[in-house]
């Protein structure tokens, strides 16, 4: 009588690159630059091992592969909010990018506060990243001084230190602001509030292209038509409402708008309509960042263009060839154009000049 059996079972080891190797007659080289996209190989040598790949249910050891390699393909990327719209396409493209060469995106966001930024940023670093990639929310270049100096290549984006020297990836805020501001002075605005962003690039640089368009068109700059917010990336809705309701409670009120980013100039057009004015006919608003939603909106929003997924596209290719690099290359820095993109609400009809815009500047 058997009381108890006991079942051994032998598990099958895991597949390896050299058995795939061994199996095609390739050497492990090879199966390796296939599974990183890697250009030198050819058309039919790919199939084969990407079929046999596929067969094998091979997944690859990230682990032993970075003790070989001494990487971990991790790239990280750090933002003030996943959730605004700008943020998420470029990290959308800059993933895009990385995938094809074998690198994951990890994404970490700091809510917009720099302490908290630089908690993320450490944990990040503790994973070995290849590269970090940040939007940042700090006023301080201190953190990602010493990052630049001691840590893995570091790429800027959309917001930058005058005295860091590091890569940089983003738009021209100055030409913000000024296209934004030119364009409202164009459809006959003459009080225009600017809801301005905080004490960082994008934010500085769009309030002095707003200052330099009044005082080309020799237009008072009045201090309380400016109104700066407590955050910008967070919560951007919100504070729109409540930065707008400040301005119509002026006298006289501002007859344009043009806020710091497409969700704050959202908040700006709920508080307008709230009151019960017009958009554009009592108050014209255009935004910055021409999210994908802006043609959906009530009133179709008019903003300036940041050629956002080209940032994203950008900087992985810029994180590409600092990782392919051999050397220890400069750092470099990419400025993109803005461009206008006209809008239901900034269409004012003005008198002998039909529509406000000009050919030239209208984008939808």
């Amino acid at each position: 009588m058997i009381v108890g059996a006991v079942l051994y079972i032998d598990a099958m080891p895991p597949t390896t690159m050299k058995d795939i190797a061994r199996d095609l007659g390739v050497s492990v080289v090879t199966v390796s630059k296939v599974l990183r996209n890697h250009e030198d190989i050819g058309d039919e040598t790919r199939k084969r091992v990407l079929a046999r790949v596929k067969e094998l249910k091979y997944t690859p050891n990230l682990a032993a592969r970075s003790l070989v390699t001494g990487r971990t393909y991790l790239v990280g990327l750090v933002v003030p909010d996943l959730l605004h719209p700008f943020f998420a396409q470029i990290a959308k493209s800059l993933s895009a990018v990385l995938r094809k060469k074998g690198y994951c995106l990890t994404i970490s966001t700091s809510e917009e506060d720099p302490k908290l930024e630089e908690q993320e940023i450490d944990r990040l670093l503790g994973r070995r990243l290849d590269a970090l990639i940040i939007a940042t929310a700090s006023t301080n270049s201190s953190v990602l001084g010493r990052i630049s100096t001691a840590g893995p290549p570091l790429i800027l984006i959309d917001r930058r230190f005058a005295d860091l020297d590091a890569n940089y990836v983003g738009i021209d805020d100055e030409a913000v602001g000024a296209l934004a501001t030119e364009h409202l002075i164009e459809i006959g605005c003459r009080r225009i509030a600017h809801l301005r962003g905080p004490d960082i690039s994008p934010g500085l640089g769009r309030l002095k292209g707003y200052l330099n368009a009044l005082a080309k068109h020799k237009m008072e700059q009045r201090p309380e038509l400016i109104s700066k917010p407590r955050t910008a990336d967070v919560n951007s809705r919100e504070t729109g409402v409540e930065l707008m309701r400040q301005m119509l409670a002026l006298s006289p009120r501002p007859d344009g708008v043009f806020c710091y980013n497409d969700p704050m100039a959202i908040g700006a057009m709920h508080a307008i309509l709230d009151a019960g004015l017009r958009i554009p006919n009592d108050i014209a608003v255009i935004g910055s960042g021409n999210l994908h939603y802006d043609t959906e909106l009530i009133v179709p929003l008019s903003s300036i263009d940041q050629q956002t997924e080209q940032i994203g596209e950008r900087a992985g290719r810029l994180t590409l060839s600092l990782l392919e690099s051999k050397g220890q290359p400069k750092n470099r820095t990419f400025i993109l154009e803005p461009q206008l993109v006209v809008r239901a609400s900034t269409e004012r009809k003005i008198a002998g000049r039909g529509s406000s815009a000009s050919p030239a500047s209208r984008r939808r």
